[in-house]
């Protein structure tokens, strides 16, 4: 996996505002992350994943075995249980909310680039980070 340990930042959004609604997330919360370019960096540890989003609103760390189902704090702070699943360089990450809402995120992370693709009910977003 030559992804593990490149530092990805976003280079592009769309319709991240539309996605955070669809799951809930408040208008202040929302203005202050559509404001931001996070990086994103996925490290590992023996069979175990980190991914860490880091911005100057939030930084964010998610730890996870590929397959096992763990329970996750959004960045909004919402709760929620999440399985993470690799396939070739793509990580796909589900997660499934108290109030039943399942967003996925699949990241699909190439030599030059990241591209995050997540969905909540009808609604997807895509940002494109580029490796630093």
């Amino acid at each position: 996996m030559e992804f593990v340990g490149k530092k990805y930042k976003m280079i592009s959004s769309e319709n991240f505002d539309e996605f955070m609604k669809a799951i809930g997330v408040g208008l202040i919360t929302r203005k202050a992350a559509n404001a931001v370019t996070p990086t994103v960096e996925l490290r590992q540890d023996g069979d175990t994943f980190v991914l860490v989003t880091s911005s100057t609103f939030k930084t964010t760390e998610m730890k996870f075995k590929p397959g096992e189902e763990f329970d996750e704090e959004r960045a909004d702070g919402a709760k929620v249980k999440s399985v993470c699943t690799f396939d070739g360089s793509s990580l796909k990450h589900v997660q499934t909310g108290s109030d039943g809402v399942i967003v996925t995120l699949i990241r699909e992370f190439g030599p030059e680039e990241m591209k995050a693709t997540m969905t909540a009910k009808d609604v997807t977003c895509t940002r494109v980070y580029k490796v630093q």
